[in-house]
Protein backbone atom coordinates (compact mmCIF):
# COMPACT_ATOMS: atom_id res chain seq x y z
CA UNK A 1 0.00 0.00 0.00
CA UNK A 2 1.04 3.62 -0.50
CA UNK A 3 2.83 5.30 2.33
CA UNK A 4 1.39 8.38 3.97
CA UNK A 5 3.73 10.59 5.95
CA UNK A 6 3.25 13.53 8.27
CA UNK A 7 5.92 16.18 8.76
CA UNK A 8 5.24 17.86 12.08
CA UNK A 9 6.51 18.14 15.61
CA UNK A 10 6.48 14.70 17.26
CA UNK A 11 6.17 13.59 20.87
CA UNK A 12 6.52 10.04 22.11
CA UNK A 13 8.06 8.33 25.14
CA UNK A 14 10.85 5.88 25.94
CA UNK A 15 9.78 5.52 29.59
CA UNK A 16 8.05 7.31 32.45
CA UNK A 17 9.47 10.86 32.57
CA UNK A 18 9.03 10.81 36.35
CA UNK A 19 11.89 8.30 36.49
CA UNK A 20 13.97 9.22 33.45
CA UNK A 21 15.05 12.70 32.38
CA UNK A 22 15.11 11.54 28.75
CA UNK A 23 11.83 9.62 28.99
CA UNK A 24 10.08 11.98 26.56
CA UNK A 25 11.25 12.07 22.96
CA UNK A 26 10.45 15.31 21.13
CA UNK A 27 11.31 16.19 17.54
CA UNK A 28 10.83 19.83 16.55
CA UNK A 29 10.99 18.80 12.88
CA UNK A 30 9.76 15.25 12.83
CA UNK A 31 8.42 12.76 10.34
CA UNK A 32 5.85 10.01 10.93
CA UNK A 33 5.59 7.41 8.16
CA UNK A 34 2.48 5.21 8.03
CA UNK A 35 1.65 2.27 5.82
CA UNK A 36 -1.19 -0.26 5.97
CA UNK A 37 -2.45 1.17 9.26
CA UNK A 38 0.85 0.88 11.08
CA UNK A 39 3.82 3.06 11.87
CA UNK A 40 6.79 2.41 9.58
CA UNK A 41 9.11 4.99 11.13
CA UNK A 42 9.03 8.06 13.34
CA UNK A 43 11.85 10.45 14.13
CA UNK A 44 13.76 13.50 12.97
CA UNK A 45 12.83 14.43 9.43
CA UNK A 46 16.47 14.70 8.36
CA UNK A 47 17.23 11.22 9.72
CA UNK A 48 14.38 9.20 8.22
CA UNK A 49 13.23 11.04 5.09
CA UNK A 50 15.15 8.49 3.02
CA UNK A 51 12.68 5.86 4.31
CA UNK A 52 9.94 7.47 2.24
CA UNK A 53 8.84 5.46 -0.77
CA UNK A 54 8.89 7.24 -4.16
CA UNK A 55 5.10 7.43 -4.26
CA UNK A 56 4.61 8.48 -0.62
CA UNK A 57 2.12 11.25 0.15
CA UNK A 58 3.59 13.75 2.60
CA UNK A 59 1.38 16.09 4.61
CA UNK A 60 3.33 19.04 5.96
CA UNK A 61 2.05 20.70 9.15
CA UNK A 62 5.17 21.78 10.95
CA UNK A 63 3.29 24.09 13.30
CA UNK A 64 1.30 21.11 14.69
CA UNK A 65 2.26 18.51 17.32
CA UNK A 66 1.62 14.79 16.76
CA UNK A 67 1.22 12.61 19.87
CA UNK A 68 0.00 9.03 20.32
CA UNK A 69 -3.77 8.72 20.61
CA UNK A 70 -5.12 9.42 24.07
CA UNK A 71 -6.29 6.50 26.22
CA UNK A 72 -9.23 7.04 28.60
CA UNK A 73 -9.15 4.32 31.25
CA UNK A 74 -12.67 4.77 32.67
CA UNK A 75 -15.83 6.17 31.03
CA UNK A 76 -19.57 5.36 30.87
CA UNK A 77 -21.09 5.75 27.42
CA UNK A 78 -24.73 5.50 28.61
CA UNK A 79 -24.16 8.56 30.80
CA UNK A 80 -23.49 10.84 27.81
CA UNK A 81 -26.92 12.44 28.04
CA UNK A 82 -26.79 13.05 31.80
CA UNK A 83 -23.39 14.73 31.99
CA UNK A 84 -23.54 17.85 34.18
CA UNK A 85 -26.51 16.67 36.26
CA UNK A 86 -26.68 18.28 39.72
CA UNK A 87 -26.69 16.16 42.88
CA UNK A 88 -25.31 16.44 46.44
CA UNK A 89 -23.15 13.33 46.13
CA UNK A 90 -22.40 10.04 44.40
CA UNK A 91 -25.24 7.87 45.70
CA UNK A 92 -28.07 10.42 45.16
CA UNK A 93 -26.60 11.15 41.73
CA UNK A 94 -26.78 7.45 40.80
CA UNK A 95 -30.40 7.08 41.93
CA UNK A 96 -31.68 10.37 40.53
CA UNK A 97 -29.98 10.46 37.14
CA UNK A 98 -27.81 7.46 36.31
CA UNK A 99 -30.17 4.57 36.78
CA UNK A 100 -33.19 6.19 35.06
CA UNK A 101 -31.01 7.19 32.09
CA UNK A 102 -29.54 3.70 31.75
CA UNK A 103 -33.02 2.19 31.61
CA UNK A 104 -33.40 3.58 28.08
CA UNK A 105 -30.66 1.28 26.79
CA UNK A 106 -33.01 -1.67 26.77
CA UNK A 107 -33.94 -0.12 23.41
CA UNK A 108 -31.22 -1.09 20.86
CA UNK A 109 -31.92 2.05 18.80
CA UNK A 110 -31.14 4.28 21.78
CA UNK A 111 -27.95 2.33 22.42
CA UNK A 112 -26.83 2.60 18.79
CA UNK A 113 -27.48 6.32 18.47
CA UNK A 114 -25.80 7.11 21.78
CA UNK A 115 -22.79 4.94 20.98
CA UNK A 116 -22.32 6.77 17.69
CA UNK A 117 -22.48 10.22 19.31
CA UNK A 118 -20.26 9.08 22.20
CA UNK A 119 -17.53 7.83 19.87
CA UNK A 120 -17.74 11.04 17.83
CA UNK A 121 -17.03 12.96 21.05
CA UNK A 122 -14.11 10.74 22.01
CA UNK A 123 -12.47 11.14 18.61
CA UNK A 124 -13.07 14.90 18.60
CA UNK A 125 -11.09 15.01 21.84
CA UNK A 126 -8.26 12.85 20.48
CA UNK A 127 -9.20 9.72 22.43
CA UNK A 128 -8.61 6.64 20.29
CA UNK A 129 -8.94 3.96 23.01
CA UNK A 130 -11.21 3.89 26.06
CA UNK A 131 -12.34 1.46 28.74
CA UNK A 132 -16.08 1.79 28.44
CA UNK A 133 -18.96 0.84 30.72
CA UNK A 134 -22.16 -0.15 28.94
CA UNK A 135 -25.43 -0.85 30.81
CA UNK A 136 -26.78 -4.07 32.26
CA UNK A 137 -28.42 -4.75 28.88
CA UNK A 138 -26.48 -7.08 26.62
CA UNK A 139 -27.61 -5.12 23.57
CA UNK A 140 -25.90 -1.99 24.91
CA UNK A 141 -22.53 -3.75 24.59
CA UNK A 142 -23.39 -5.08 21.15
CA UNK A 143 -24.30 -1.56 20.03
CA UNK A 144 -21.05 -0.09 21.30
CA UNK A 145 -18.81 -2.78 19.80
CA UNK A 146 -20.64 -2.60 16.47
CA UNK A 147 -20.00 1.14 16.24
CA UNK A 148 -16.38 0.78 17.34
CA UNK A 149 -15.72 -2.04 14.87
CA UNK A 150 -17.23 -0.02 12.01
CA UNK A 151 -14.58 2.66 12.64
CA UNK A 152 -11.78 0.15 13.28
CA UNK A 153 -11.03 1.51 16.75
CA UNK A 154 -9.21 -0.35 19.53
CA UNK A 155 -11.73 -0.25 22.37
CA UNK A 156 -12.43 -2.11 25.62
CA UNK A 157 -16.00 -2.42 26.89
CA UNK A 158 -18.35 -4.58 28.88
CA UNK A 159 -21.92 -5.14 30.02
CA UNK A 160 -22.47 -3.94 33.59
CA UNK A 161 -23.24 -6.59 36.22
CA UNK A 162 -25.78 -5.61 38.92
CA UNK A 163 -27.98 -8.07 40.80
CA UNK A 164 -28.92 -6.03 43.89
CA UNK A 165 -29.27 -2.50 45.31
CA UNK A 166 -30.46 -1.06 42.02
CA UNK A 167 -33.87 -0.67 40.38
CA UNK A 168 -35.50 -3.90 39.27
CA UNK A 169 -35.45 -2.67 35.66
CA UNK A 170 -31.62 -2.69 35.72
CA UNK A 171 -31.11 -5.93 37.59
CA UNK A 172 -29.62 -9.13 36.24
CA UNK A 173 -28.75 -12.28 38.23
CA UNK A 174 -25.50 -14.01 39.03
CA UNK A 175 -26.31 -16.62 36.39
CA UNK A 176 -27.69 -14.33 33.67
CA UNK A 177 -24.80 -11.92 34.17
CA UNK A 178 -22.35 -14.79 33.78
CA UNK A 179 -24.12 -16.13 30.70
CA UNK A 180 -24.46 -12.75 29.01
CA UNK A 181 -20.82 -11.89 29.69
CA UNK A 182 -19.62 -15.25 28.40
CA UNK A 183 -21.66 -14.77 25.23
CA UNK A 184 -20.28 -11.27 24.68
CA UNK A 185 -16.71 -12.46 25.27
CA UNK A 186 -17.20 -15.16 22.64
CA UNK A 187 -18.66 -12.67 20.17
CA UNK A 188 -16.38 -9.66 20.65
CA UNK A 189 -13.17 -10.27 22.60
CA UNK A 190 -10.24 -10.34 20.20
CA UNK A 191 -12.47 -9.66 17.20
CA UNK A 192 -10.52 -7.14 15.17
CA UNK A 193 -9.52 -4.39 17.59
CA UNK A 194 -12.20 -5.09 20.21
CA UNK A 195 -11.57 -6.24 23.79
CA UNK A 196 -14.06 -7.34 26.44
CA UNK A 197 -14.09 -6.18 30.06
CA UNK A 198 -15.92 -8.00 32.84
CA UNK A 199 -17.78 -5.13 34.48
CA UNK A 200 -19.28 -5.47 37.95
CA UNK A 201 -20.46 -1.89 38.50
CA UNK A 202 -19.17 -1.79 42.07
CA UNK A 203 -19.31 -4.15 45.02
CA UNK A 204 -22.56 -2.79 46.54
CA UNK A 205 -24.61 -3.66 43.45
CA UNK A 206 -23.38 -7.25 43.22
CA UNK A 207 -24.11 -10.13 45.56
CA UNK A 208 -21.38 -12.44 46.73
CA UNK A 209 -22.72 -14.98 44.23
CA UNK A 210 -22.33 -12.56 41.34
CA UNK A 211 -18.79 -11.56 42.32
CA UNK A 212 -17.91 -15.24 42.64
CA UNK A 213 -19.33 -15.95 39.18
CA UNK A 214 -17.44 -12.97 37.76
CA UNK A 215 -14.21 -14.23 39.33
CA UNK A 216 -14.79 -17.67 37.83
CA UNK A 217 -15.28 -16.17 34.38
CA UNK A 218 -12.15 -14.08 34.84
CA UNK A 219 -10.18 -17.22 35.69
CA UNK A 220 -11.51 -18.90 32.57
CA UNK A 221 -10.54 -15.95 30.34
CA UNK A 222 -7.16 -14.73 31.55
CA UNK A 223 -6.72 -12.08 28.88
CA UNK A 224 -10.03 -10.25 29.26
CA UNK A 225 -10.10 -6.96 31.11
CA UNK A 226 -11.87 -6.34 34.42
CA UNK A 227 -13.26 -2.95 35.39
CA UNK A 228 -15.09 -1.64 38.42
CA UNK A 229 -15.07 1.13 41.03
CA UNK A 230 -13.44 1.21 44.46
CA UNK A 231 -13.06 3.62 47.38
CA UNK A 232 -14.54 6.63 45.60
CA UNK A 233 -16.72 8.16 48.28
CA UNK A 234 -16.89 8.00 52.09
CA UNK A 235 -20.63 7.25 52.18
CA UNK A 236 -20.09 4.49 49.64
CA UNK A 237 -17.34 2.97 51.81
CA UNK A 238 -19.60 2.89 54.89
CA UNK A 239 -22.27 1.16 52.80
CA UNK A 240 -19.77 -1.41 51.54
CA UNK A 241 -18.60 -2.14 55.09
CA UNK A 242 -22.19 -2.95 56.10
CA UNK A 243 -22.74 -5.19 53.07
CA UNK A 244 -19.44 -7.08 53.24
CA UNK A 245 -18.50 -7.52 56.92
CA UNK A 246 -15.28 -9.31 57.68
CA UNK A 247 -13.18 -7.90 54.83
CA UNK A 248 -10.06 -5.92 55.63
CA UNK A 249 -10.95 -3.18 53.14
CA UNK A 250 -13.16 -2.33 50.19
CA UNK A 251 -10.40 -3.43 47.81
CA UNK A 252 -10.06 -6.71 49.70
CA UNK A 253 -13.54 -7.71 48.53
CA UNK A 254 -12.39 -7.75 44.90
CA UNK A 255 -9.19 -9.52 45.90
CA UNK A 256 -11.22 -12.20 47.70
CA UNK A 257 -13.07 -12.96 44.45
CA UNK A 258 -9.89 -13.08 42.32
CA UNK A 259 -10.63 -9.80 40.58
CA UNK A 260 -7.26 -8.13 41.15
CA UNK A 261 -4.76 -8.85 38.39
CA UNK A 262 -3.12 -7.38 35.32
CA UNK A 263 -5.72 -5.71 33.07
CA UNK A 264 -8.01 -5.10 36.06
CA UNK A 265 -8.82 -1.39 36.23
CA UNK A 266 -10.46 0.24 39.25
CA UNK A 267 -11.95 3.69 39.03
CA UNK A 268 -11.04 6.34 41.63
CA UNK A 269 -8.99 4.54 44.36
CA UNK A 270 -9.11 7.65 46.53
CA UNK A 271 -9.43 6.07 49.97
CA UNK A 272 -6.94 3.21 49.74
CA UNK A 273 -4.52 2.58 52.58
CA UNK A 274 -0.89 1.55 52.26
CA UNK A 275 -1.70 -2.17 52.21
CA UNK A 276 -4.31 -1.63 49.48
CA UNK A 277 -1.84 0.26 47.32
CA UNK A 278 0.78 -2.42 47.83
CA UNK A 279 -1.75 -5.04 46.81
CA UNK A 280 -2.56 -3.10 43.64
CA UNK A 281 1.16 -2.99 42.85
CA UNK A 282 1.63 -6.71 43.59
CA UNK A 283 -1.22 -7.79 41.33
CA UNK A 284 -0.69 -5.22 38.58
CA UNK A 285 -4.24 -3.88 39.00
CA UNK A 286 -4.59 -0.31 37.73
CA UNK A 287 -5.89 2.77 39.56
CA UNK A 288 -7.89 4.91 37.17
CA UNK A 289 -7.68 8.54 38.34
CA UNK A 290 -10.79 10.54 37.41
CA UNK A 291 -10.13 14.11 38.59
CA UNK A 292 -13.04 15.96 36.98
CA UNK A 293 -15.49 13.43 38.40
CA UNK A 294 -13.93 13.47 41.88
CA UNK A 295 -14.11 17.26 42.00
CA UNK A 296 -17.62 17.45 40.55
CA UNK A 297 -19.08 14.94 43.03
CA UNK A 298 -16.89 16.15 45.90
CA UNK A 299 -15.59 12.63 46.37
CA UNK A 300 -12.03 13.45 47.42
CA UNK A 301 -8.47 13.90 46.17
CA UNK A 302 -6.38 11.12 44.65
CA UNK A 303 -2.86 11.08 46.12
CA UNK A 304 -0.26 10.78 43.34
CA UNK A 305 2.66 10.85 45.76
CA UNK A 306 1.46 7.85 47.76
CA UNK A 307 0.56 6.03 44.55
CA UNK A 308 4.10 6.60 43.31
CA UNK A 309 5.68 5.44 46.56
CA UNK A 310 3.84 2.12 46.29
CA UNK A 311 4.50 1.70 42.54
CA UNK A 312 0.77 1.27 42.05
CA UNK A 313 -0.09 1.39 38.32
CA UNK A 314 -2.02 4.57 37.46
CA UNK A 315 -3.81 5.89 34.38
CA UNK A 316 -6.02 8.93 33.74
CA UNK A 317 -9.71 8.94 32.90
CA UNK A 318 -12.63 11.26 32.27
CA UNK A 319 -15.38 9.20 33.97
CA UNK A 320 -18.13 10.85 31.94
CA UNK A 321 -20.90 11.42 33.08
CA UNK A 322 -19.60 11.97 36.62
CA UNK A 323 -16.70 13.60 34.86
CA UNK A 324 -17.43 16.91 33.20
CA UNK A 325 -15.50 16.64 29.93
CA UNK A 326 -14.61 14.05 27.29
CA UNK A 327 -11.28 15.83 26.83
CA UNK A 328 -8.13 14.21 28.19
CA UNK A 329 -6.50 17.65 28.00
CA UNK A 330 -9.13 19.00 30.40
CA UNK A 331 -8.61 15.89 32.52
CA UNK A 332 -4.89 16.72 32.72
CA UNK A 333 -5.83 20.25 33.76
CA UNK A 334 -7.79 18.99 36.76
CA UNK A 335 -5.29 16.23 37.57
CA UNK A 336 -2.59 18.85 37.94
CA UNK A 337 -4.74 20.82 40.38
CA UNK A 338 -5.69 17.75 42.41
CA UNK A 339 -2.02 16.84 42.69
CA UNK A 340 -1.16 20.35 43.88
CA UNK A 341 -3.86 20.14 46.56
CA UNK A 342 -2.19 17.00 47.92
CA UNK A 343 1.25 18.61 47.88
CA UNK A 344 2.52 17.00 44.68
CA UNK A 345 3.68 18.69 41.46
CA UNK A 346 2.46 16.68 38.48
CA UNK A 347 4.27 17.77 35.34
CA UNK A 348 2.57 18.09 31.97
CA UNK A 349 5.15 15.75 30.44
CA UNK A 350 4.13 13.04 32.87
CA UNK A 351 0.43 13.70 32.33
CA UNK A 352 0.90 13.15 28.60
CA UNK A 353 2.75 9.94 29.44
CA UNK A 354 -0.09 8.79 31.70
CA UNK A 355 -2.63 9.46 28.94
CA UNK A 356 -0.65 7.65 26.21
CA UNK A 357 2.33 5.30 26.59
CA UNK A 358 1.95 4.87 30.33
CA UNK A 359 -1.70 3.87 30.01
CA UNK A 360 -0.90 1.45 27.20
CA UNK A 361 1.79 -0.19 29.33
CA UNK A 362 -0.34 -0.76 32.43
CA UNK A 363 -3.15 -2.09 30.21
CA UNK A 364 -0.71 -4.43 28.43
CA UNK A 365 -1.52 -2.86 25.07
CA UNK A 366 1.82 -1.10 24.52
CA UNK A 367 2.78 -3.48 21.72
CA UNK A 368 -0.14 -1.97 19.78
CA UNK A 369 -1.00 1.56 20.92
CA UNK A 370 0.18 4.49 23.00
CA UNK A 371 3.38 4.93 21.03
CA UNK A 372 4.81 5.89 17.66
CA UNK A 373 7.22 2.97 17.55
CA UNK A 374 7.67 1.16 14.22
CA UNK A 375 5.19 -1.69 13.98
CA UNK A 376 2.65 -0.09 16.32
CA UNK A 377 -0.85 0.72 15.17
CA UNK A 378 -1.06 4.23 13.76
CA UNK A 379 -3.41 5.75 16.34
CA UNK A 380 -2.35 9.34 16.81
CA UNK A 381 -3.57 12.89 17.38
CA UNK A 382 -2.58 16.13 15.69
CA UNK A 383 -2.69 18.99 18.20
CA UNK A 384 -2.92 22.62 17.13
CA UNK A 385 -1.00 25.11 19.30
CA UNK A 386 -2.89 27.96 17.62
CA UNK A 387 -6.37 26.57 18.25
CA UNK A 388 -7.53 29.59 20.24
CA UNK A 389 -6.15 33.13 20.48
CA UNK A 390 -5.18 32.64 24.12
CA UNK A 391 -3.47 29.31 23.48
CA UNK A 392 -1.58 30.78 20.51
CA UNK A 393 -0.47 33.77 22.57
CA UNK A 394 0.82 31.55 25.36
CA UNK A 395 2.50 29.13 22.95
CA UNK A 396 4.45 32.00 21.38
CA UNK A 397 6.17 32.46 24.72
CA UNK A 398 6.96 28.85 25.62
CA UNK A 399 10.64 28.06 26.03
CA UNK A 400 10.65 24.32 26.76
CA UNK A 401 8.77 21.11 26.00
CA UNK A 402 7.27 21.17 29.50
CA UNK A 403 5.91 24.67 28.97
CA UNK A 404 4.47 23.70 25.58
CA UNK A 405 2.71 20.61 26.99
CA UNK A 406 1.59 22.49 30.08
CA UNK A 407 -0.11 25.11 27.90
CA UNK A 408 -1.94 22.34 26.01
CA UNK A 409 -2.99 20.70 29.29
CA UNK A 410 -4.15 23.85 31.06
CA UNK A 411 -5.62 25.80 28.12
CA UNK A 412 -6.53 23.04 25.65
CA UNK A 413 -9.74 21.12 24.98
CA UNK A 414 -11.40 19.59 21.91
CA UNK A 415 -10.64 22.78 19.95
CA UNK A 416 -6.93 21.96 20.18
CA UNK A 417 -7.48 18.60 18.43
CA UNK A 418 -6.89 19.30 14.75
CA UNK A 419 -7.16 15.70 13.53
CA UNK A 420 -7.45 12.21 14.98
CA UNK A 421 -6.22 9.02 13.28
CA UNK A 422 -7.02 5.38 14.01
CA UNK A 423 -5.08 2.59 12.30
CA UNK A 424 -3.72 5.19 9.89
CA UNK A 425 -7.13 6.48 8.83
CA UNK A 426 -8.36 9.96 9.67
CA UNK A 427 -11.42 9.53 11.87
CA UNK A 428 -11.86 13.15 12.97
CA UNK A 429 -11.11 16.50 11.37
CA UNK A 430 -11.87 19.61 13.36
CA UNK A 431 -12.65 21.77 10.35
CA UNK A 432 -15.00 19.20 8.82
CA UNK A 433 -16.91 19.01 12.07
CA UNK A 434 -17.17 22.77 12.30
CA UNK A 435 -18.45 22.94 8.73
CA UNK A 436 -21.04 20.25 9.44
CA UNK A 437 -22.28 22.13 12.50
CA UNK A 438 -22.59 25.35 10.53
CA UNK A 439 -24.53 23.57 7.79
CA UNK A 440 -26.89 22.06 10.37
CA UNK A 441 -27.45 25.48 11.90
CA UNK A 442 -28.14 27.16 8.57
Amino acid sequence: MTQTAYRAQLLTFREDPAHAADGAVYEADGLLIVEDGKVVAAGAYASIRDRLSPDATVQTMRDKLIVPGFIDSHIHYPQTDMIASPAPGLLPWLNTYTFPTERGFENPAVARETASFFIDELLACGTTTALVYCTVHKQSADAFFTESEARNLRMVAGKVLMDRNCPEFLRDTAQSGYDDSAELIARWHGRGRQHYALTPRFAPTSTEAQLEACGALAQKHQDVFIQSHVAENTDEIKWVESLFPGHRSYLDIYDHYNLLRRRAVYGHCIYLDERDRQRMAETGAVASHCPTSNLFLGSGLFDFEKAGESNMPVALATDVGGGTSFSMLQTMNEAHKVARLTGHHLTATRMFWLATTGAAQVLELDDKIGTLKPGSEADFVVLDPNATPLLARRMARTESLEELLFAFALLGDDRAVFETYAAGKRVHARESRRTAKLEMAA
